[in-house]
């Protein structure tokens, strides 16, 4: 008896980019034709190897972040993340 063939994992797109900022305590690029696009990962898991992996990289530089853009949100937000439920406030 064959095993069928695996059903390839669900694509949930990532893209890795960073740059340097003003400022670190906003997100504001110093200048937008050096933004780094590290690249599109299939699944958060290898985006975050990328991302560390820039984030080692260049942790000397405090002006310097990366970020994981979840493209997948983006691209279809009907099926977006479940909301976490906010408790209703008690009256007085």
């Amino acid at each position: 008896m064959t095993k069928a063939p695996a059903k390839p994992a669900k694509q949930l797109l990532h893209l890795v980019f960073g740059g340097e900022l003003d400022d670190v305590k906003s997100v504001h690029f110093r200048d937008l034709a050096h933004l780094d696009v590290v690249g599109f990962y299939p699944n958060y898991a290898e985006a975050h190897q990328a991302w560390l992996a820039k984030a080692r990289e260049t942790i000397d530089n405090a002006q310097m972040r990366y970020f994981i853009v979840h493209m997948h949100r983006l691209l279809d937000p009907a099926k977006e993340a479940p909301k976490k439920k906010v408790p209703a406030r008690k009256r007085a």
